[in-house]
């Protein structure tokens, strides 16, 4: 059976149903196996794991991670794919098809429903660059039994995520990422390789999904809104990020002596504090019994 992923026989399929691609939602398609191959070799995959894929196009993907894992849920929002998607994946028994946006479904319904027996399930996608963070943080925020989330995303977003404290990719969504789980970049993806060729490279971004956080905190969405202040404005201190988007001014005093207590220079910037710093100066704030200008 000739694979799916190939510039003849996408371009054969896209004629057939005389598909035409949106801008709006980010329609690439991959036509390499190979790199196919290596997305599936990332996501750990077997016949006792299950992969929930998110947007599989005409099914090049699906199709790989069929043949690999021992059942494949694949959520697709274009509602002119579906009937492709019941040809292409027609000899594959083990692929189930849900018509929906990823970020309005049920997450937990549907891994009640469709993985029950299964352990282990990995997310695997190529994912529009609009929706990228969005779709990542539903996935880790939630607590799913998913063990690893692979998925091609524009390459300078999966450097922001790996991101180590001190570099300038280093930032908000960095620190919640690796809270939740450990980055890894598995390749690198030239825009030469999909239907159509977007404006930039792209990765394959492995996290493998932590068992407990690196760090311990009586509130994440506290820590996460701490964190997300201090990268308010990336050129302002830390101290001055805190003032002026979480404690206001009257209450600079009280932050002085936080900062003083967490062995924190009020003159770093958030880009130089690892996790372990950002939890240690949100429990110190939440000890102090402030609780900063809740939205």
């Amino acid at each position: 059976m000739k694979d799916i992923a190939t510039p003849s026989r996408t371009k054969q399929i896209l004629k057939q149903y005389g598909f035409s691609f949106k801008k709006s939602l980010g329609q690439n398609f991959l036509i390499d196996t190979n790199i196919l191959h290596n997305i599936v070799k990332a996501a750990e995959l077997d016949d006792m794991t299950a992969a929930l894929e998110i947007g599989p196009g005409i099914g090049a993907l699906t199709e790989q991670l069929a043949r690999a894992a021992g059942k494949v849920v694949a959520i697709e929002l274009d509602q002119r794919l579906l009937p492709i998607l019941q040809d292409t994946l027609e000899p594959y028994s083990n692929v189930d098809v849900v018509h929906g946006d990823v970020l309005e479904v049920d997450l937990r319904a549907l891994f009640a429903e469709k993985f029950l027996g299964y352990e282990k399930v990995s997310v695997v996608a190529n994912l529009p660059y609009y929706v990228t963070s969005p779709i990542l943080m539903r996935f880790l925020e939630e607590e799913l039994p998913v063990q690893n989330i692979v998925v091609m995303i524009q390459k300078e977003v999966a450097e922001r995520i790996c991101a180590k404290p001190g570099g300038k990719e280093y930032g908000a969504l960095s620190i919640i990422a690796q809270y939740f789980a450990e980055p890894e970049i598995a390749m690198i993806v030239p825009s030469s390789v999909f239907i159509p060729q977007p404006n930039v490279d792209s990765a394959v971004l492995k996290l493998a999904v932590r068992s407990k956080p690196p760090v311990e905190v009586a509130d994440r969405q506290f820590l996460f809104k701490v964190i997300k202040s201090c990268f308010t404005q990336r050129r302002k201190t830390i101290y001055n990020n805190l003032v002026s988007s979480l404690f206001g001014k009257e209450h600079r005093e009280l932050l002085t002596e936080i900062l003083e207590q967490a062995e924190i220079d009020p003159i770093r910037r958030g880009e130089t504090l690892t996790i372990a710093e950002f939890a240690r100066l949100t429990c110190l704030i939440a000890e102090a019994g402030y609780q900063a200008n809740e939205d």
